[in-house]
């Protein structure tokens, strides 16, 4: 039986006996094509093939730069196509059984250096000596993210009644799954918050006041996630910083990764930045790890050849 009948036979039982639509039939087709062609090429067909054979293809999909998304999309008619095979007893085994595409490794997060940060908050403390209400909120809100490692979406959406403490140093956050975390300001970003609050929120509140920290006469009533991130970028761009280098959640990684490596101990990190897991917090130790290694890789005279010799070592 050749593959081209197996898959028409098998194209036509998704139409017949499970309904799917013409898009998945024929991108079911398009990907049990590929993988004929690729078998092909190791005089193997659909029908011969081993698990071998089938885990080959999806490395050869990760070398060639194909997405994950594909990689998942042709996954899922392999298996298809395999249980079908196995039911209708062309072949006496399913090699698909057990297959996985390869998965990628885990990407570290973006994160910007103390400097970058430094030139972004100078920047925004600069433009705040004006006077001027966005400015004064812009400056509020770096400083906040910077201090306390917030998800965006936290940060805009805080309440008017979220910092309390002696001098307002204590920030209440309703963070994922509605569950409440107590954080700690900094004294710079509990200044710049409370100058913030008095001189400039008011500018910004429509008429009946707002419950939030950081109002807007817009639909959602507090500023929202795009127009800081936008706010972010342009700021960023005055500070000579690249705008497609940072986004609010890079700034929290800077929080997260500048004070693990300042001696945070990895609970406390955890509960700052409110997550429900430790081992989502134990990213940042990888990115540690990593700048170690470049720093080691780039200043130690013996890490590369050429750079130096035990003679030149006392």
């Amino acid at each position: 039986m050749s593959d081209a009948w197996a898959i028409e036979a098998f194209l036509e039982m998704m139409v017949v006996e499970r309904g799917s639509s013409q898009r998945t039939v024929r991108n079911y087709g398009r990907d049990l094509g590929r993988v004929t062609e690729f078998l092909g090429k190791r005089n193997k067909d659909l029908l011969s093939a081993g698990r071998d054979d089938l885990a080959a293809y999806f490395q050869h999909l990760e070398k060639t730069g194909r997405s994950q998304a594909t990689a998942a999309l042709c996954l899922s008619a392999i298996r298809q196509f395999y249980g079908y095979a196995f039911a209708d007893e062309l072949r006496p085994d399913n090699p698909a059984l057990t297959l996985e595409a390869p998965k990628k490794a885990k990407r570290l997060p973006k994160v910007l250096t103390v400097e970058e940060v430094s030139d972004l908050l100078d920047t925004a403390d600069r433009e705040a000596e004006s006077g001027d209400a966005k400015a004064l909120r812009l400056q509020a809100l770096l400083h906040v993210l910077y201090a306390t490692g917030l998800r965006v979406s936290e940060l805009v959406s805080l309440s008017a009644n979220s910092f309390f403490g002696t001098g307002g140093s204590i920030l209440r956050i309703r963070g994922k799954g509605d569950k409440e975390r107590l954080v700690p300001l900094t004294e710079e970003a509990e200044k710049n918050l409370r100058r913030y609050h008095e001189e400039a929120r008011p500018a910004f509140l429509p008429e009946g006041g707002s419950k939030w920290l950081f109002p807007s006469r817009g639909k959602q009533g507090h500023l929202t996630t795009a127009r800081f991130a936008q706010l972010l970028k342009e700021i960023a761009a005055r500070a000579g910083i690249e705008p497609t280098k940072i986004s609010p959640h890079v700034l929290r990684h800077a929080f997260a990764t500048h004070l693990l490596e300042g001696g945070a101990d990895l609970r406390s990190l955890q509960h700052l930045l409110g997550h429900a897991d430790i081992t989502t917090t134990q990213v940042y130790t990888h990115v540690r790890q990593d700048r170690l290694r470049r720093a080691l890789e780039e200043y130690h005279p013996l890490a590369r050849p050429g750079k130096g010799s035990h003679a030149d070592v006392s």
